[in-house]
């Protein structure tokens, strides 16, 4: 009878056990599967921003030789300096050439080089289909390319141009060729001759440096890049790593070393983690209402963007200090105590060195995702089209995460949904390596006790 209750006991033992490890099993699969659906998740998406985005790295660009005729080109002798000739009086002779040279019917030219390259007669009626090949802003660049070397006047030169934006979007493929005439965005004599140059190799897809060069454009969209957002975001950085870094740290460092333990260190540790998971939008509210509506700084300037991601990023650095202080085993401050070390030498010789991984990797993640911040700097007017490169931070600007958003409402749908799956690759490209530094700093730093 005893044994078969010690069996009965073994059995219901067993069977216990056998049931926790079928548990334990499951909730082991349970976590793979997450981490497997998370990682196939996170594939996709890149794919599907890879597929998209690389793409527009490559644009249909024309390489033609385009004659100089004097006999279009009809300006006077670039201006030099005489003697005794005042610098107002050469300006304004130099600023006279220059209209000249404003008059110059640029797109005739680009017209007689194309015609070489096309079959049969071209008729004067259809030098608009003709002109829709190029890109409307290369006829600046042209005149740009003779105002910086007039004695190219006379000659033939080798050019590269970037096709229209509707020309690289039908040669790529990106719009139905089947579809009927009133609903293509180029005529049929532009599409017949866009793709005779293609056969020809005048019209080839060459690496888009205007993407990284060029400022955005309204007249030209195949001329439109990033470079006056990028510079934007620049400036906008190098205000937060100034501002928040040495900020957040040092207000972490006292409020984990040496602030007394009161209702008001509290008061203060309970706001900086509400703060912490506060909507960036209402930031970009209050930096409206601050810094533009009372401080007067200038609208849709890096440097009110800057001071708004500052706020924004001040309570993550804060906690990610603190919590790296945390990390710091107590006989580390004993020690250094013990051996006759104030409080300041112990916690700027001893504590902060071996927390300063996890210090860099905070701060850094704190930056990466100021980076990528959009609400916020909608709310500041730097969602304004900007034409040109800021200088400095209180030139108006925009940011690439608006620049995205900008480009994803774009009218040309076909042409620019590809043009912000490049500009997204380019901001993931700028976070993934801050994270990747984060992780550098990290280890390069680690020290084992």
């Amino acid at each position: 009878m005893a044994d078969t209750r010690r069996r009965a006991r073994l059995d219901t033992i067993q069977r216990s056990l056998n049931a926790r490890h079928a548990r334990e099993r499951r909730f082991r699969f349970m976590g793979l599967a997450a981490v497997v659906t998370g990682l196939v998740l996170v594939a996709i998406l890149f794919t599907s921003i890879l597929a998209r985005g690389l793409p527009a790295f490559w644009q249909a660009t024309l390489y033609l030789d385009v004659y100089l005729d004097p006999e279009v080109i009809q300006v006077d002798e670039r201006p030099v300096r005489e003697t005794g000739e005042s610098p107002a009086q050469f300006r304004e002779r130099e600023l006279a050439w220059l209209n000249q040279l404003g008059l110059v019917n640029w797109n005739a030219l680009i017209d007689e080089a194309l015609k070489a390259h096309l079959p049969g007669e071209i008729e004067s009626r259809q030098a608009r289909d003709l002109r829709a090949l190029v890109a409307t802003g290369e006829r600046f660049a042209l005149r740009e390319r003779v105002v910086a070397n007039p004695e190219l006047i006379g000659q033939t030169i080798n050019i590269k141009m970037l096709a229209s934006a509707n020309v690289d979007v039908w040669l790529k493929g990106n719009i139905d060729r089947n579809l009927p005439d009133h609903r293509q965005q180029l005529s049929a004599q532009t599409r017949e001759w866009a793709d005779h140059l293609e056969a020809q190799g005048v019209i080839r897809n060459a690496f888009s440096t205007a993407l990284f060069l060029n400022t955005d454009s309204r007249s030209s969209p195949a001329s439109a890049g990033l470079a006056g957002a990028f510079m934007g975001s620049l400036f906008m950085m190098l205000i937060v790593i100034a501002l928040s870094i040495p900020l957040g740290v040092a207000s972490a460092i006292y409020l984990e070393e040496f602030a007394p333990r009161n209702r008001l260190t509290d008061l203060i540790e309970i706001n900086i983690n509400n703060l912490a998971a506060v909507p960036s939008i209402i930031f970009g509210l209050l930096g409206a209402a601050i810094f533009i509506g009372y401080l007067r700084l200038p609208l849709s300037a890096p440097l009110v963007g800057g001071l708004v991601l500052t706020l924004m990023t001040l309570p993550t650095i804060i906690i990610a200090t603190r919590a790296a202080l945390r990390s710091i085993p107590p006989s580390i401050r004993q020690a250094a105590l013990g051996i006759g070390a104030s409080r300041v030498q112990t916690v700027f010789h001893h504590v902060l060195p071996l927390a300063l991984p996890g210090i860099l990797t905070g701060s850094i993640l704190g930056v990466a995702q100021a980076l990528g911040e959009t609400a916020p700097l909608l709310l500041i007017g730097m969602n304004a089209f900007v034409a040109n490169v800021p200088s400095s931070p209180v030139d108006q600007a925009t940011a690439l995460p608006v620049q995205i958003y900008l480009w994803q409402g774009n009218e040309l749908r076909n042409f620019f949904e590809a043009r912000t799956s490049a500009a997204i690759i380019v901001l993931l490209g700028l976070m993934l390596s801050l994270n990747a530094t984060a992780i550098w700093l990290r280890k390069k730093f680690e020290t084992r006790w």
